[in-house]
């Protein structure tokens, strides 16, 4: 089925404080929806999943000739992806073992301390630039070992990289991508300078890491150690920001639901699950096909745009009993808050880290807060939806 403005309507700032009725539309028109521009729209759980697990379909931008330099290991196909992913990985510490996250749990429950110190009665905060933002920052620099004092230089950066990533409807170009390479150029140069100060001089973070492996089969080149080290620094908070702001905002919305979590603090580890199906921080991934395929009955030309909904398929009640209603104890939350296959969130056993010990934080001070504006001003980018700011009065 073709429809011209769904994409449009979607990607509308007007839209963000409540795209979900146009996710319903876009479900209600077929599996897959293709756009004036030529992309397809994809907004059911079981076909965006499939289309999540098949290696047919490529997150690399050169599969269509847009960049002529290595993407970051998020926007490369296997086998180059797996090998970026296992380098960028190994200063973690092997799978599935404590790791370097849980090391991190004292530090992140210090930190959350520390930030909630200035929350005094009556005064008015806003829960992004006040804590949802400053922790996770904090974090990520502590991890890979970026003085924290340069915040200011590499959120600006960032900010240009997320807006030139977001969903468009055209790919026109310009200000925003030239903005987008130069800011990745810069922060990219500015953090391989970090590594080599620490060659020879390891300290306890990744830089270091990355910049002192010994085995030369191990070894990140200049430009993987730099597109890595962008990656995990952008990636290692603006996700974790909408997690836990979406997070506040949902449960200061729904009082109900937040006074249980106060009496039953052990349902939290349930709830972030749920909020990452119901206020997901990342809502559309963009794939293209290697070659012409058939997708749900429909024939998608090689090279073509095919925009993932994840956050339509978090909602699609073929998959979710009731799925417009926040419940924290929801069984088989099988959601895609962090994607699936071989991209599953790289960060996401540190993003649940800091969201627990964010919002079990908060709770207590959530209770007795309202909002200063509902709905708050949210962020443009329509892929990575969050509040810009959510002002509230203790």
């Amino acid at each position: 089925m073709e429809s011209e403005s769904l994409l449009a309507r979607i990607t509308d700032y007007a839209s963000r404080p409540d795209p979900y009725p146009l996710y319903a539309e876009l479900r209600d028109a077929g599996p897959v929806v293709r756009q004036a521009d030529g992309s397809h729209l994809i907004g059911g759980y079981h076909e965006i999943a499939a289309l999540l697990h098949d290696p047919r379909m490529s997150t690399d931008p050169r599969t269509r000739g847009e960049v002529t330099h290595k993407p970051p290991f998020l926007r490369l196909d296997d086998p180059e992806h797996h090998r970026l992913r296992t380098l960028a990985m190994r200063p973690f510490g092997p799978p599935h073992s404590p790791g370097r996250v849980d090391s991190l749990r004292g530090e992140i429950d210090r930190i959350t301390g520390e930030l909630l110190e200035s929350f005094e009665a009556g005064r008015q905060i806003d829960i992004v630039d006040d804590f949802a933002y400053p922790l996770p920052v904090t974090v990520i620099c502590r991890l890979l070992g970026v003085p924290r004092e340069d915040e200011p230089l590499f959120r600006a950066w960032s900010d240009a990289l997320v807006t030139a990533a977001d969903v468009r409807t055209e790919d026109d170009s310009t200000e925003m991508d030239k903005a987008g390479d130069q800011a990745r150029i810069e922060m990219g140069g500015y953090l391989l300078h970090l590594a080599e100060q620490r060659r020879g001089h390891p300290g306890d973070d990744m830089l270091s890491a990355f910049a002192n492996e010994p085995d030369p089969a191990l070894r990140l080149t200049q430009e993987e150690l730099a597109e890595t080290a962008v990656l995990l620094l952008i990636a290692g908070h603006e996700t974790t920001v909408n997690l836990i702001t979406n997070g506040s905002l949902t449960l200061l919305r729904q009082p109900d639901q937040l006074d249980r979590l106060r009496r039953e603090p052990e349902l939290l580890p349930r709830a972030v699950e749920e909020l990452l199906r119901y206020e997901p921080p990342v809502h559309m991934r963009e794939r293209v096909p290697h070659a012409d395929m058939d997708i749900a009955g429909t024939r998608v030309p090689q090279g073509a745009s095919v925009i993932l909904v994840l956050a339509s398929g978090n909602r699609d009640p073929r998959r979710f009993h009731d799925p417009d209603r926040f419940d924290p104890t929801r069984p088989d939350n099988q959601h895609l808050g962090f994607g699936s296959g071989i991209h599953l969130c790289f960060g996401g056993p540190l993003a649940r880290v800091e969201a627990y010990a964010a919002l079990g934080a908060l709770l207590p001070h959530l209770g007795t807060a309202r909002l200063v504006e509902d709905p708050p001003p949210y962020r443009q980018n329509a892929m990575l939806r969050g509040p810009r700011h959510l002002p509230v009065r203790l």
